[in-house]
């Protein structure tokens, strides 16, 4: 089946469909990743985007159980160059063309993903409109204008959880190994969380609680934890102001960790301004560099949206993180409380492993706390 993309400044890429019929909007991003497709189409941070993949040819490993971020694929649509005839992996369920269908999310093969990327990257990220139904480039350009913008729409409220909830499993790596005694309690403000994250904690020794996204800072503490943390999510910083607001209720009162989104709120909270990225940082080859040990780590990201480092108040905050492409601020810590916050994703689900440490000293500031 033939389909089409059209950006919104009137470029045009044709495919082939080999997921679900039908026609979205969106933003398009392109993701340099060359494993871990399932985590990316899963990951709630990817709620409103549709995902160009960069690496040649996607799907060749399936869809498994184990490596699912959410409990749906979450991206607007997929582009890919080309789309694996096989499926080999010991632990597919089914293949990539498959889930996609059953997902109701539409998919292109056969698209010039090289010259896609160099056009955003060129241009910028921008609005999009994909379709098998309606092949007339005019009409799907007008359809990209016409669709909301990211910075428009609060994506938190549809990826976050309704009501509290307990989540138990670690991760997968220990195959019928029991999880370490739960010595501290964690809320984790839901923006919408990835799994990995959760089995992070659970198997560094923590009790974990799912809270929503607009849960207030008394109902939070009233749950008694021992440390927050500010989930990654979708879209724009600022369209959450009720979650920055319970932040600013929870300084100086429990440890606190942002990651991605919930590093971008945390700056909100903190007095910052945020703005948006040309084209976004998407993949797991993000270089950054911790300012104090002077150690370069490669990390995985995924986010438009940036802290502006001169809106931050050096008496509070201090940047502990730098990106060495584009001198982005990836981390900081405050100078008084026991709060940090990265702009990666420490539980790189897919990536590298550098930055697992991130979890170690969010929990060592846990444990001071609780101790004094």
């Amino acid at each position: 089946m033939d389909a089409l993309l059209a950006l919104e400044d009137g470029t045009v890429f044709a495919g082939r469909s080999f997921g679900a019929p039908g026609e979205r909007t969106g933003e398009v991003v392109f993701n340099t990743s060359m494993t871990g497709y399932q985590e990316v189409l899963t990951d709630p941070s990817y709620r409103g985007q549709m995902v160009a993949m960069t690496a040649p040819q996607i799907g060749n490993t399936g869809i498994n159980d184990e490596d699912m971020e959410s409990a749906q694929a979450q991206v607007e649509a997929l582009l890919v160059r080309e789309a694996s005839p096989v499926t080999s992996n010991w632990r597919a369920r089914q293949d990539l063309g498959q889930f996609l269908r059953a997902q109701g999310v539409i998919a292109l093969t056969g698209v010039d993903t090289r010259a896609l990327t160099r056009h955003l990257r060129s241009f910028g990220t921008m609005k999009a409109a994909v379709s098998t139904e309606d092949l007339s480039p005019e009409s799907l350009v007008a359809k990209a204008r016409a669709a909301p913008p990211i910075s428009a729409r609060n994506l938190v409220e549809g990826v976050s959880c309704s009501a509290p909830f307990a989540w138990t499993e670690g991760g997968p790596s220990g195959w019928g190994r029991l999880a370490p005694p739960a010595r501290r309690h964690i809320v984790v403000y839901d923006c919408g969380v990835k799994r990995s994250i959760l089995r992070a904690f659970v198997d560094r020794g923590c009790r974990v609680t799912v809270v929503p996204w607009c849960t207030s800072a008394d109902d939070a503490l009233a749950l008694d934890p021992d440390g927050i943390l500010l989930s990654n999510g979708p879209g724009d910083p600022e369209r959450v102001p009720e979650l920055a607001e319970a932040v600013r209720g929870l300084v100086g009162r429990r440890p606190m960790l942002g990651i991605c989104l919930g590093h971008q709120v945390l700056g909100l909270a903190l007095g910052a301004r945020t703005y948006k990225l040309r084209f976004g940082h998407h993949g797991g080859n993000q270089p950054v560099l911790d300012l104090d040990s002077r150690r370069v780590e490669i990390t995985a990201q995924n986010h438009n949206y940036a802290i502006d480092a001169t809106s931050l108040d050096e008496r509070e905050v201090r940047v502990t993180h730098l990106n060495l492409n584009d001198r982005t601020v990836e981390g900081m810590r405050h100078r008084r409380w026991p709060i940090l916050s990265v702009q990666y994703h420490p539980e790189a689900a897919p990536g590298p492993h550098d930055a697992e440490g991130v979890f170690g000293e969010f929990l060592r500031l846990v444990d001071e706390y609780r101790g004094n």
